[in-house]
């Protein structure tokens, strides 16, 4: 049973889009450190477990600026660290209901970008606050969770289709711009409070990097192809320890015999013509004014074949 359940995660990531990897690894790092959990708590007979809670803040973000200095993956890690279930779980599903809306109109090659560079922005706005704002009672605190990465992907949504209307439960159709909304007054509110402060800031950071986000490539900047870039230079290099062989590098001419690379379909793709890049734009303005559904069927297509670039 075990070795079926295996591999069919192994399956599930290797053909999945970017969102079910990443749904992926953040359950099986949970499910990792909760199995830590429950060994530290069984052989320090249910006493200190001192050395776990290192264990942890290991690969935490910290309002320490040596612990950070020290622990440079931390900016990363504390991404996909969850204790709790109802934190993971909140935090799963909104990846996936926003997450699904933004890759069915950006494309799948930005999802991962948003994500990982919401979670540096958020980690550095964590930073600063919980140093230059007088909140939690002094000390070394530390941050873990994908809140902050989730809310540029939530916020990056909402900016993008506002009003694009998801079915809620009991309530019905309801406008993205107004979900959104919700989600940031609960982070706004929460400045106030003394529990989570520094977890809220985190949150707004990640929102704000979202909407950042989306505002740049309505201006023709996108964000996500230099961070492909590096990411694809991160896997092949990756690949190379491991002992495996390079993708093949793929040569495209057109037709006056320019030639175009990149590496299979994994390569960063060449910025579209001016031309195409302003249907572009004028696509997501009038899913902006009016939403998705007023696109036309031809719209609909061309947006459809623009994602997948």
């Amino acid at each position: 049973m075990f070795e079926s359940i295996w591999r069919d995660i192994r399956q599930s990531f290797a053909q999945g889009n970017m969102l079910s990897r990443l749904i992926i690894i953040n359950v099986a790092v949970y499910v990792a450190v909760n199995l830590v959990w429950v060994v530290a708590r069984i052989t320090s007979g249910y006493g200190d477990v001192t050395w776990y809670h290192n264990f942890v803040h290991f690969f935490c973000v910290s309002s320490d600026w040596t612990h950070n200095l020290l622990h440079p993956w931390a900016i990363i890690t504390s991404a996909f660290l969850h204790e709790g279930f109802w934190h993971i779980l909140w935090n799963m599903l909104y990846l996936y209901w926003f997450g699904r809306i933004l890759g069915d109109f950006l494309g799948d090659r930005r999802i991962l970008p948003i994500y990982m560079l919401g979670a540096v922005f958020s980690a550095v706005v964590y930073f600063l606050s919980a140093n230059l704002l007088e909140y939690g009672g002094g000390g070394v605190h530390y941050a873990l969770g994908a809140s902050g990465a989730v809310m540029a992907i939530v916020a990056a949504t909402g900016f993008l289709a506002p009003e694009y209307e998801m079915r809620l439960l009991l309530i019905g159709p309801v406008k993205l711009k107004f979900i959104v909304l919700f989600l940031l007054l609960i982070d706004i509110i929460g400045l106030g409070s003394d529990a989570n402060t520094g977890g809220h800031f985190a949150h707004l950071g990640g929102a704000l990097f979202g909407g950042f986000f989306i505002y740049q490539l309505r201006l023709g900047n996108d964000l996500s192809i230099p961070a492909n870039a590096l990411f694809d230079k991160i896997g092949r290099f990756v690949e190379g320890l491991l002992g495996k062989a390079p993708r093949p590098r793929v040569v495209h001419r057109n037709k006056k015999g320019a030639e175009r690379s990149g590496h299979g379909k994994s390569g960063v793709k060449q910025p579209k013509g001016r031309h195409d890049q302003a249907r572009l734009d004028a696509i997501l303005d009038k899913i902006k004014q009016s939403g998705y559904e007023s696109l036309s069927a031809e719209e609909k297509e061309f947006l459809f074949r623009a994602s997948n670039h």
